[in-house]
């Protein structure tokens, strides 16, 4: 897939509404997994990727930056990242767990 001519996503599109289940492409331009979550809002926004696993299960969610994920939208508008993290390199991140909200 050619990425040069996709639309890079506005910061105030980093949203759980936009980017839930968006696929992620790694450096060999192969899907390494989907986005399941967003955490934080507009320049301090990191995104949860499920990596391997069949149909969700099994996924081992891992925690990157919005730095280290270039989001966009195809010409059909489909919104995607592009990472240059390979699937195996994800794979050996910490596991994410995810914090319960302060009370």
């Amino acid at each position: 897939m050619d990425h040069s001519t996709h639309t890079p996503l506005d910061r105030s599109e980093y949203t759980n509404a936009i980017l839930t289940d968006a696929p992620v492409y790694g450096s060999q331009d192969e899907k390494i997994g989907h986005i399941s979550h967003v955490h934080g809002i507009g320049t301090a926004t990191d995104v949860v990727i499920d990596v391997g696993g069949f149909l969700g299960i099994g996924a081992k969610p891992v925690l990157l930056s919005l730095e280290e994920v270039r989001l966009m939208r195809d010409g059909s508008g489909n919104v995607h990242g592009v990472t240059s993290w390979t699937k195996d390199q994800l794979k050996d991140l910490p596991e994410h767990h995810h914090s319960p909200p302060l009370a």
